[in-house]
Order: structure tokens, then sequence, then C-alpha cells
């Protein structure tokens, strides 16, 4: 499935280095001076969880597939974007093909690296981005909702719908707040909330780029981002991109030293990946077997003809049950057949909601 997180903010904050090192390609070009990223640059990368390398282990699967997730590194947006400036539409139009926004801050000082408003201000450089995203959003339903509303008092009866739906969002945006503030009420609000693709409607989660020094412990400008993140109910996560730059480079048996003379358990890129993830409100599934063991992705409340249908849509066209175990009986039992002996296999139907961490094999017939 194709979930991908936007990786956005003003020019020269470290949007490129840090895409650069998730995909461990140069793939984005990253150079000190505004829009070096003019088109975007996508990426896929894998899902960190131990999970999956224990289940191979018990299986002894010949392969092991992660879990994948998509970054597109969308072009430096600055003020007046909303209105064309710079690479405004070019930024808004990519910005809103994704399902949610990883914005970067800049966090760090360093007279080396311009900054495109001559400070640094992490707060507010995100208020920059976030009142142009509300601008463009604010136009584009003050447009909109007049003309459905004319359609429902002519008898449409999704027309109508829609227009409460998105008054509700435009009433927002004219107070100086995100669509995403607009909570849907029921699935088709969701739905109209969702193909209405409006920019402040994606959730955010904000990433603090700081100097190699303050990886592990942050600073005054991240400690600010992370009490704006609460007090959205957003997440923010606390990087150095120039360290996982180096680490992108490294032979894989050198890093775990590296970190740990920086202080580091972990790299920032692996809490950004599992952020994101938890962003899009996604759980994890498996399948285990002698030829591989894979990790699937849907949505959290999926069914499990959703989940069959992850990995191809004849499981879910033709679904008949889902025989599934959960992932601590599936490791407490020692793998399939023993837990098929303990009782706890399960046959599940079409009205099961699959939950992270289940190991699934399907039974269809088309």
């Amino acid at each position: 499935m194709g979930f991908r997180c936007g990786i956005v903010g003003l020019p020269n904050v470290g949007k490129s280095t840090l895409f650069n090192a998730l995909t461990e390609t140069a793939a984005a070009q990253a150079a000190n001076y505004p829009f070096c990223t003019i088109e975007p640059n996508v990426g896929n990368v894998a899902v960190p969880d131990e999970r999956l390398q224990t289940l191979a282990k018990l299986a002894s699967s010949a392969k092991v597939i992660e879990t994948q997730l998509g970054f597109v590194d969308i072009a430096g947006l600055v003020r007046g974007a909303s209105k064309g400036e710079g690479l405004g539409n070019q930024f808004l139009g990519n910005i809103r093909e994704v399902d949610a926004i990883v914005h970067v801050l800049r966090c760090f000082e360093n007279g080396d690296v311009t900054h495109v408003e001559g400070k640094v201000d992490p707060i507010a450089d995100a208020e920059t981005v976030e009142t142009e995203l509300m601008l463009a959003d604010l136009e584009s339903l003050e447009k909109r909702v007049p003309a459905l509303a004319k359609k429902g008092q002519a008898g449409d009866k999704e027309a109508k719908a829609a227009a409460a739906v998105l008054g509700r969002a435009l009433d927002l945006l004219r107070d100086g707040k995100p669509a995403r503030l607009a909570d849907a009420r029921d699935p088709e609000e969701a739905r109209i909330l969702d193909q209405a693709q409006l920019l402040t409607g994606k959730p955010v989660l904000y990433v603090c780029n700081v100097d190699e020094g303050e990886a592990a412990t942050g600073n005054a400008h991240s400690a600010r981002v992370f009490e704006k993140a609460r007090a959205e109910g957003a997440q923010a996560v606390v990087v150095s991109a120039a360290i996982e730059a180096d680490i992108a480079t490294m032979p894989a048996d050198e890093r775990g030293e590296f970190l740990g003379e920086l202080g580091l358990t972990e790299t920032g890129l692996a809490r950004v990946i599992r952020a994101g993830y938890a962003l899009l409100d996604l759980l994890t599934f498996f399948t285990v077997g002698p030829k591989e063991a894979r990790a699937w992705t849907v949505p959290v409340g999926a069914k499990a003809p959703q989940a069959a249908g992850a990995i191809h849509s004849d499981f879910e066209r033709g679904f008949i049950r889902a025989e599934t175990i959960a992932y601590q009986d599936y490791v407490a039992f020692g793998g399939e057949t023993g837990a098929r002996e303990a009782g706890k296999l399960r046959s599940e139907g079409k009205d099961y909601v699959v939950q992270d961490g289940d190991v699934m094999l399907f039974r269809f017939n088309v």
C-alpha cells in the first residue's frame, strides 16, 4: 500500500540531507542554497521491527521482507507560497499527494548555513509554513463551500453533507486554526474530509534538526518544538541530520559503536520512521513460512479481507477465512505448530479486526 510522508520545511533546514540519509542514497541533491530540490524525490524505507527477525528465526525463513514507508522530499517553501512565491504552486501540489507531513525544523546555530528568514527560530518557521498551508486551504474552501451549499439547497444530499463538513473546516481556518482540528463525527464525514485533500488536514510530525553534540539531549530550540507538539496533539523527534548522513555511509557493524560514543541507542531515523508509521495510524501483521517472513501494513481498524487485499486483490476478492496467531503466542509456543497444538490458532472470518502483530495465513477461492 502506498503510504507516503512528505518532508517539508523552509529552505536550508536539512530536508534533503535527512531524505538522503533515510534512503541511504544521494538521490536528492543537498546544497546550501534555496530550491536545490526542484522535483520531489521519493524513497521507500523499511520500518524497523524486531518482531519480524524473531518470527523468521522461529520459522527458519529463507528471506526477510520488512514493511515499507515512503518519504517524499519536497521543494522548500517560503513566505508567500500560497500566492505562488518561490516554488509555491509546485510545493502545494506535491504536498496534496502525501498522507502525512514530516516538518523539518532548524534547531541548530551555524553561521555558515544561510537561514532564509535571517535567524534561527523553529516556532516562527513552523508558523510560516503552517500559515501558507492554511491560506491555500482557505482560498480553496471559500470557493468550494458556497458552491456545495448551493447544490445542497437544490436537493443534492451529498453536496449538502459536504458543505456542512467542509464549512466547519472553513470556520477553523478563518480563526487561524488548521483543518485537522475538524474532527469527523462518523466514517462518512471522514471520507469527505479525506477527499477534500486539505493541506492542513494532514497529520504532522515535527523533526528537530540539531547539532551533532545535541542529538542525544536536544536543546532549547527543540524543547520549544516539543512543547508546541504537545499543545497540538502532534508528535516530535530530535535528529541530527549530519549524524544520520554519516551513519548511512557506514558499514552496519560499525554503527552501534559510533552511536554509543554519541550517547545514542538507536538512529534518529529509526525514530522518524516509527513515528511516521504511527502518525498514519498504521499497524503491522505478518505472514511467515520457510520461504519468507514478511511484514505488511494496513490501517488500524482494518478487517481481515482488507489485510488479505494488502497481499493481493485476489486474496480479498475470494476471501474465505484467516488462520491467525497472536505474535506473543507464536513466540511463546515456538512457532505455528506449537501454537496450533496449544489451541492458539484461530479461524477468523470477514468481520475480524486485525490486531498489530497478528501472524496470518489467508484461505481464499477465486
